[in-house]
């Protein structure tokens, strides 16, 4: 049983409580710990506009949860959200492999830029004088970079 990362997000009508996002939180919170997963952040993200009606409703509280934990933890999670009339939509999806695919595609261009550099004779990292260089250079192209006021 190998522990993934999910980010949920649920909808909730305009007019739910803070009372009833701490049930609905407490809700996801002890299908977590039943499965020996754990809420890494929460995020309330208030009240905004759908996209399209949902159950005669043209806004929601949105709330997010990043959830660490095995994949039975989000069957079961979706199975009690579905039934829960506080929740008009609901979406887990996971994260994990995202970033994993991110970090190997900054690592690969991270390898091609010193293979890069190895190939002109240069070091495979920039030195000290060349990243001043090329900071003071982004500066005057955006035009914040002090300049005489002659």
């Amino acid at each position: 049983m190998s522990t993934r990362q999910y980010e949920l997000i649920y909808i909730t009508p305009p007019e739910a409580t803070e009372e009833l996002l701490n049930e609905l939180h407490q809700l996801v919170a002890d299908v977590v710990e039943k499965f020996s997963g754990a809420i890494e952040r929460t995020e309330n993200w208030g009240r905004r506009k759908l996209a399209y009606e949902i159950q005669r409703n043209r806004e929601g509280v949105y709330v997010l949860e990043v959830i660490n934990g095995p994949a039975e933890l989000v069957t079961e999670l979706e199975r009690r959200l579905r039934v829960n009339e506080h929740v008009i939509r609901h979406m887990v999806v996971r994260v994990d492999e995202e970033l994993a695919v991110a970090d190997r595609a900054q690592t690969r261009r991270k390898q091609a830029v010193a293979a890069r550099r190895e190939r002109r004779g240069l070091p495979p990292e920039p030195t000290e004088d060349e990243q001043r260089a090329k900071r003071e250079a982004s500066r005057a192209d955006d035009g914040s970079g002090e300049g005489d006021n002659e």
